[in-house]
């Protein structure tokens, strides 16, 4: 059927309009995200609600952003840095990390969007969960502007090593954020 192509070019042609991340003519996002740990394991345990097991880990994010365009997708590129609380040592362990990453706003509609991010963090130490100090993180996350410049966002968030480590089971969180574009 040929209309599905035009209806998914349709779709994302939308999106590169504006970027939904930020308010109109504005260059610069900073954002509070706070999420609570659904468990180790791989990417897909961030999909399925019902694999999710709640460990004593929260994690809070301060984030910069400035926006960009991937394939003429609105996007932003983000500097973090992360701190993550582990409440019972024989779970988790408590890390610091700083991170580069890139989100990309594949649906715009209405004030609503929904993306995905991906980059590398560099944590003060590794954890039972993922023993290297080098972590991945990917996110999927459904946003809204709120005003014209604050934005909230549910997101899920996955960090693992991609198995350069022998210990990486990897660790999933789901979160909100608050972004305020100037």
């Amino acid at each position: 059927m040929k209309f599905y192509p035009t209806i998914l070019m349709t779709v994302l042609s939308f999106s590169a309009y504006a970027n939904p991340m930020f308010a109109d003519n504005t260059q610069n996002n900073i954002g509070i995200y706070i999420a609570q740990s659904t468990g180790h394991g791989d990417l897909g345990h961030l999909i399925f609600p019902w694999d999710w097991k709640i460990n004593p880990m929260t994690i809070i994010i301060a984030q910069y952003s400035q926006p960009i365009n991937v394939f003429r997708l609105p996007g932003r590129i983000n500097i973090g840095l992360m701190q993550n609380f582990a409440y019972n040592t024989d779970k988790g362990k408590s890390f610091g990390a700083i991170g580069i990453s890139w989100d990309v706003s594949l649906i715009n509609w209405n004030g609503w969007y929904f993306g995905i991010g991906i980059g590398p963090y560099l944590r003060d130490s590794g954890d039972n969960y993922v023993e290297s100090r080098l972590v991945f993180g990917e996110r999927f996350f459904i946003g809204k502007n709120i005003s014209k410049n604050i934005h909230a966002e549910l997101f899920t968030q996955h960090f693992s090593n991609g198995d350069f480590t022998e210990v990486n089971r990897g660790f999933n969180f789901l979160g909100l954020a608050i972004n305020y574009s100037f």
